[in-house]
């Protein structure tokens, strides 16, 4: 006689495996990556007319460039960055051009300050001095990222925003043709040291910011001018 737990037991439900899913579809392709447009110079409303300005002058070389594809902090943008090549001067013999060796990049307001500066005090002042025209200028400093006399801490220079420039040669006549080159830091004898004191006094007229041998170590063997901009336009910094 069979026990009632044999009598009563039920097989087991069979537990069957979930249903296979459909087969999913295959992933769309990637849209194609639009080609990356190179980059063109950025030219603010004011830029639009200090490039027109400059276009207008027959003899100038100078060419705009786009903005630096490595980041910069914004205080060391540079609005409408050109690189000058050469600025167009009205000579003794007629239209001519000093160059800036090696060709610095700066804003296009400080070109334009240089151009006008250049033309109407610079170049007549060497032909009154030498009996020369002014031909080049030997340059450095135009746009750097960096703090004024390169300190790690304190304001950051006009440099940083391409608002400067520092001169530390005047070349007078073509070299080859025995030119002669006038040393910031170390003129020759009294000539070349009234013009230099000439160069200075039209530039404290003509930039905002005058400084050279004299000023303190840091520009002992350049003229630094730039345009920084104060509170007043008649305040002006000249050492």
């Amino acid at each position: 006689m069979g026990s009632a737990w044999g009598r009563d037991a039920q097989p087991a439900p069979t537990v069957m495996p979930p249903p296979r899913p459909a087969s999913l579809p295959a992933p769309a392709p990637p849209p194609p990556v639009a080609p990356v447009e190179e980059k063109k110079p950025a030219v603010t409303a004011e830029g639009s007319a200090c490039m027109r300005s400059l276009a207008g002058v027959a003899g100038h070389r100078i060419r705009p460039i786009a903005p630096a594809t490595k980041p910069e902090p914004e205080d060391c943008r540079v609005v409408d960055p050109v690189v000058i090549e050469a600025l167009a001067v009205r000579t003794a013999a007629g239209p001519g051009e000093v160059r800036l060796l090696p060709p610095p990049t700066v804003s296009c307001e400080l070109a334009r300050a240089v151009s006008l500066w250049l033309d109407t005090s610079l170049q007549p002042m060497a032909r009154g001095a030498f009996g020369r025209e002014l031909t080049a200028l030997r340059v450095g400093g135009g746009h750097e990222c960096r703090r004024r006399n390169r300190q790690t801490q304190g304001q950051l220079s006009e440099h940083a925003t391409g608002r400067a420039l520092d001169i530390f040669a005047f070349q007078l006549g073509e070299e080859k043709q025995g030119g002669l080159a006038v040393s910031v830091e170390r003129p020759s004898g009294l000539e070349q040291t009234r013009f230099l004191d000439g160069v200075r006094q039209s530039a404290c007229g003509a930039f905002m910011t005058v400084l050279g041998p004299g000023s303190d170590a840091a520009h002992a063997n350049h003229l630094h001018v730039d345009i920084q901009q104060r509170r007043a336009a008649s305040s002006r910094f000249c050492q």
